[in-house]
């Protein structure tokens, strides 16, 4: 499996190294690919010491990082396309079928009065963490690749 970087040891890192090295000093061991980036782009936000084309500049190589990031799903899910495993093929399908019908089944089974049906709350975030991440990977991704074709 290849090792992941740390923020500090990217291209973001050089820059705020340069720019923002007390951010850097926040963020630097967190992982990129871990909602970290958001963090490290409100920080900069609220950095007073920076010009706004610091800003901008750092915009755009967030910009580029993800854009990168989807380009590397994009790779994977292809390969995934490619495979001769029924299951690389379907499991994101699968998988999506699954929450809509788990979703749909607590709905129904909480609307039904004579039926004692509780949910725990951290079940739900889990749950609503799950459905939202799965529906944006897949349809949102799925756009993605279908705007970066038509521009080829």
């Amino acid at each position: 499996m290849k090792e992941r970087k740390k923020i500090k040891d990217t291209k973001v890192g050089v820059w705020l190294k340069d720019k923002a090295p007390q951010v850097l000093d926040t963020v630097g061991d967190l992982l990129p690919d871990q909602g970290a980036l958001g963090v490290v782009k409100r920080l900069i936000d609220l950095e007073p010491n920076m010009t706004a084309q610091e800003k901008m500049e750092f915009e755009k190589m967030i910009m580029e990082y993800e854009a990168n990031a989807q380009d590397n799903v994009t790779e994977r899910w292809n390969a995934d396309m490619m495979s001769d495993s029924w299951l690389s093929k379907n499991v994101r399908p699968m998988i999506l079928m699954y929450l809509i019908l788990s979703f749909t089944i607590f709905v129904i089974t909480d609307s039904i009065e004579n039926v004692a049906f509780n949910i725990n709350e951290n079940y739900v975030d889990v749950f609503s963490v799950l459905m939202t991440t799965a529906f944006t990977a897949y349809f949102a991704g799925r756009s993605y690749e279908k705007i970066k074709l038509n521009k080829r």
